[in-house]
C-alpha cells in the first residue's frame, strides 16, 4: 500500500480507534499473574501511543509530501547507478549534442490530487548515472495549433529534502496559483520540469560527489537534455530557469549561478547558503565540499559574473538574509531582488509566493512566444 494518499491514512485513523478502545475493552478482564496482566496493559499503551504518532506522521507527510514512498522513508531506494568523476563541468568530457536523443514514453498523471495537465516518465540518466521519475507540466498554449511552430519557456523545480518531485503540484497547488495568470496573459506559458531530488537517504546538496552521486548532472544536464528531446524547448539559458523551496532553493541558487550557461533565472524560496544549513547534506559533511558548493562562495569566486538573475524570498536568517548577503556581493550582470516573507518555513508561505514568483520569471525572461492573431 502507498505511502501517501488517502487508503493508508484511514487505516491509520482506525488502528488509533482501534487502540483507544482496545484497553477500554479488556483492561479490567486480563486474567492471569500480576506480572502478565501489567505487561498486557503495558503493551496496549504502548500501541495506542505508536498508532497516535504514526496518524500525525502520515497526516504531516502527506500535507507537506516529505516521504513520496516506503523506500524513500526507510531509505531502500537505489537511484544512482554510477558516479563517475565527470569534471569541473559535470559532463565527463562527452557533447551533449552527440549523445542520442532521450525519446522517453510518457504516461498522463490521472491522480486528481496532482491538478491537470501532467505527465511523467522514468529517466535513466546517460551522463549522470542517475535513475528517476520526472514531472512535466504542460501550458494550455502547448497544444493549441496556434503555437506548433513555437519553442517554449522551462521552469525546472526542486524539492526540499526530504521531498516528493509530486510536491510542486500537490502541497505547493502549482496550478491552482499559477494556471490562471497563464490563462490570463500576466504568466508566460512555461513548461514546468519536476525531476526526482532524492536520490538516497541524505541531501545531496544538488552537488557532483564521485563515488556517491551526480545531482548536478542529473538535474543540468540529462534532464534539460531529455526535455529539449521530447518538448518544444531551447537548451538556450535565456530559456531556462530553476526554483526551489528549502534545501531546493539552496539548490536553484547554486545550480543557477554554476551554470549560468544553462540557466538564466532563479528561484530560491527561503533558501541558504551554506550547505551545512542542512545537516543530512552531503556537501557539509566535506569542509572542501561545504566551500565549493556555498552559494555566495560560487557568486564571489566567479571569473566573471554570472549573467543569472535572483530571487530571494524568506523571513530573518531563513532565506532572507542570506539573500540580502548575495544582493551585496553581486555585480552586474549578475542581478539579485530580494523580498521578505512571513510565516515561517512552511508550505503554505511558498504556495503564496508563486503568484509572484512567476510573474518575476516572466520579467526575467521575457520568452519570445506570439500570441496568436
Amino acid at each position: 500500500m502507498n505511502l501517501t494518499g488517502k487508503p493508508f491514512f484511514l487505516i491509520t485513523i482506525v488502528l488509533v480507534v482501534f487502540a483507544v478502545l482496545l484497553p477500554l475493552l479488556l483492561w479490567s478482564r486480563l486474567r492471569g499473574p500480576a506480572l502478565v496482566r501489567g505487561a498486557g496493559r503495558l503493551l496496549m499503551v504502548l500501541f495506542a501511543q505508536a498508532t497516535a504518532v504514526l496518524v500525525v506522521f502520515v497526516a504531516v507527510n502527506n500535507a507537506n509530501g516529505l516521504y513520496d514512498s516506503w523506500d524513500d522513508l526507510l531509505g531502500t531506494a537505489d537511484h544512482v547507478e554510477s558516479a563517475l568523476d565527470l569534471g569541473p563541468n559535470g559532463t565527463g568530457g562527452k557533447q551533449i549534442s552527440a549523445l542520442p536523443k532521450a525519446i522517453q514514453k510518457w504516461e498522463k498523471v490521472k491522480d486528481p490530487s496532482l491538478g491537470s495537465g501532467l505527465r511523467r516518465t522514468e529517466l535513466k540518466g546517460a551522463v549522470s548515472g542517475v535513475v528517476g521519475e520526472v514531472y512535466v507540466w504542460l501550458p494550455p498554449q502547448y497544444d493549441d495549433p496556434a503555437y506548433r511552430d513555437q519553442k517554449f519557456p522551462v521552469v525546472e523545480v526542486l524539492a526540499g529534502f526530504p521531498g516528493s518531485s509530486k510536491n510542486w503540484f500537490r502541497t505547493l497547488k502549482f496550478q491552482d496559483r499559477v494556471q490562471p495568470l497563464i490563462e490570463s496573459g500576466r504568466v508566460a506559458p512555461f513548461i514546468v520540469v519536476s525531476p526526482r531530488t532524492m536520490l538516497g537517504d541524505a541531501d545531496t546538496g544538488y552537488a557532483n560527489i564521485p563515488g556517491k552521486v551526480n545531482a548536478d548532472s542529473w538535474l543540468t544536464v540529462d534532464v534539460r537534455k531529455m526535455v529539449a528531446d521530447n518538448f518544444r524547448v531551447s537548451l538556450a539559458p535565456e530559456n531556462w530557469a530553476i526554483a526551489g523551496y528549502s534545501a531546493g532553493a539552496h539548490g536553484a541558487a547554486k545550480l543557477a549561478l554554476a551554470h549560468p550557461d544553462r540557466y538564466s533565472a532563479a528561484v530560491s524560496l527561503s533558501g541558504y547558503n551554506d550547505p551545512a544549513a542542512e545537516s543530512h547534506s552531503l556537501t557539509a559533511a566535506d569542509p572542501r565540499l561545504r566551500t565549493e558548493n556555498n552559494v555566495l562562495h560560487i557568486l564571489k569566486s566567479a571569473k566573471t559574473p554570472p549573467r543569472v538573475s535572483l530571487l530571494a524570498t524568506g523571513e530573518g536568517a531563513d532565506g532572507y538574509e542570506p539573500g540580502l548577503a548575495l544582493k551585496r556581493a553581486a555585480k552586474p550582470p549578475t542581478k539579485v531582488d530580494v523580498r521578505a516573507t512571513k510565516g515561517g518555513h512552511v508550505t503554505p508561505v511558498w504556495s503564496r509566493q508563486l503568484p509572484y514568483a512567476f510573474e518575476w520569471l516572466t520579467q526575467q525572461l521575457r520568452p519570445g512566444l506570439t500570441p496568436p492573431a
